[in-house]
């Protein structure tokens, strides 16, 4: 008992000082930790792992950490695995990127696999693996009921596969790839195998292949995704797991790039909409608690002053004059911006409460409100259909055009903007090399009470190419905003309270 209190201790200690601010040693880039740092130091570099990769952990979080693998059996991986999940996550959106970091910190083995050699892989006559007989013992693995055994045999396959199959010469020596290892397989087309499988002695209902074409899918990307995780680890032993988690990890849904967003970082962004539209309605809120004691009225303190002794011991400030003011966003729906523009819409939307009239204008080269489309029971991408449905925001080409959606915007809709209008225009700015009415812009901006612009692209690429950036720099403030994160960060500070 002594020693596991001391060991408690010890880890916890060392986990306070690290999240504390100490210094502390860079933790090895080799998969197994060394004496030198030991599994204290093992722990904390991989809490910074997690925050490298947009997940909040605090140094209660650590601490609790470090209690925790204190009661665990450390030879349990899986054990670990969800004992430390438990101490280290919030929501269940982190827990892709934390699987994947546990993975290249906490490996299953190093080098291959002890017992991997017992699923031998089908060879053909000239040594070459036989692709056939490859996918007919797969397909056999995948049709049986989950279990360990079953598991485990496939995790086996996955290793002889990756280390016979996915093998080649790089730059500075052998390495792996899950393309090279998967390509000549292709798993996918043995979901019809599998579905024939699955539904043998069903009766073969419209719901009862549904469902087997569903578990089939699952099972198919769950094996892909093992082989994906047995190369990640056989990679991070050459170069180290700190570089492949730059690329080979999932990240946040909330620190993905706009322009480059996948359909299910888009997907997570959608259901945490609203989460995010509570946070900035609490800094709002916050912020307008502060206002209400206004600023300080320096003519009258010096007045009060007087009265002792020229001290300004009493300060008194202007009667701040409360009012919610009006936002209206004018958001590019067009190409590769149209997840930002159309998620920044679902999250402005849902701020309605903290402003006294919200209204949302959508363009591609003509501009139209669709505020009506936008609530608290529509999915964000049946707004987005609707738009383009119902909205009159596509002219006779149908290419951006900024300069005829301003001007549009301007004749159209002249009571959008006036003095207690906050302005918040989304767009990569990228005009197609046409008049960006630039003196449009400018009356829209001196009538407003605030003005901003949202761009998604980085600032080093404005004004490259048919881009209008700077020269809207030059007429209205613009910020970047690359992902949610950076999106709820620049919007919490420019909203007017």
């Amino acid at each position: 008992m002594a020693g596991s209190s001391n060991k408690s201790r010890g880890l916890v200690s060392a986990a306070m000082r690290a999240v504390s601010g100490a210094p502390a040693a860079k933790p090895p880039t080799t998969a197994e930790p060394t004496a030198e740092y030991g599994f204290s130091g093992h722990l904390v570099g991989f809490v910074e792992a997690l925050r490298a990769r947009g997940i909040p952990v605090g140094p209660s979080e650590t601490v609790d950490a470090a209690q925790v693998v204190t009661v665990l059996d450390l030879m349990d991986r899986e054990a670990l695995r969800e004992g430390l999940a438990c101490a280290l996550l919030r929501r269940t959106t982190q827990r892709a990127t934390y699987d994947g970091l546990f993975d290249l910190w906490f490996p299953a083995a190093l080098g291959e696999r002890v017992g991997a050699e017992e699923v031998e892989i089908p060879l053909k006559p000239n040594g070459a693996v036989d692709i056939i007989e490859l996918r007919k013992m797969l397909a056999e693995l995948l049709v049986q009921d989950p279990s360990g055994e079953q598991e485990r045999q496939l995790q086996a396959l996955a290793a002889q596969m990756v280390e016979q199959m996915g093998q080649y010469q790089a730059a500075g020596g052998p390495s792996f790839s899950a393309y090279q290892t998967l390509k000549d397989l292709q798993p996918e087309i043995l979901v019809a195998k599998l579905l024939a499988g699955l539904t043998a002695g069903m009766d073969n209902s419209d719901f009862d292949t549904e469902v087997a074409r569903r578990t089939a899918r699952q099972r198919i990307k769950g094996f892909r995704g093992t082989v994906e995780a047995e190369t990640r680890r056989r990679v991070a032993e050459r170069i180290g797991r700190e570089r492949v988690a730059t690329y080979g990890v999932a990240r946040q849904a909330e620190d993905a790039d706009f322009l480059r967003i996948s359909q299910n970082e888009l997907d997570d962004l959608r259901r945490s909409s609203q989460r995010l539209a509570r946070i900035l309605a609490s800094r709002l809120a916050a912020r307008r608690r502060r206002s209400r004691r206004g600023e300080i009225d320096l003519r009258k303190t010096l007045r009060k002053s007087m009265s002792t002794g020229g001290v300004p011991i009493d300060l008194v400030t202007r009667k701040p004059r409360p009012g919610r003011p009006d936002l209206v966003l004018l958001c590019d729906i067009s190409g590769s911006v149209a997840g930002f523009s159309s998620f920044t819409m679902v999250l402005v939307n849902a701020l309605r409460e903290q402003f006294s009239r919200v209204r949302i204008f959508a363009f591609v080269d003509r501009s139209d409100e669709v505020t009506k489309l936008f609530d608290s029971v529509t999915p964000l991408d049946q707004s987005t259909r609707r738009i383009f449905t119902e909205a009159d925001v596509v002219g006779i080409e149908g290419h951006s055009d900024y300069g005829s959606a301003l001007e549009g915007f301007a004749e159209n809709f002249p009571d959008a903007v006036t003095s207690r209008t906050s302005l918040l225009i989304l767009g990569d700015a990228r005009n197609n090399y046409r008049d960006p009415a630039l003196g449009t812009l400018a009356d829209l901006v001196a009538v407003a009470k605030h003005a901003y612009w949202l761009n998604p692209e980085a600032e080093k690429m404005w004004g490259t190419g048919d881009s209008a950036a700077k020269k809207y720099a030059e007429v209205i403030e613009m910020h970047e905003c690359r992902s949610a994160r950076q999106l709820t960060a620049v919007v919490g500070r420019l909203l007017p309270v």
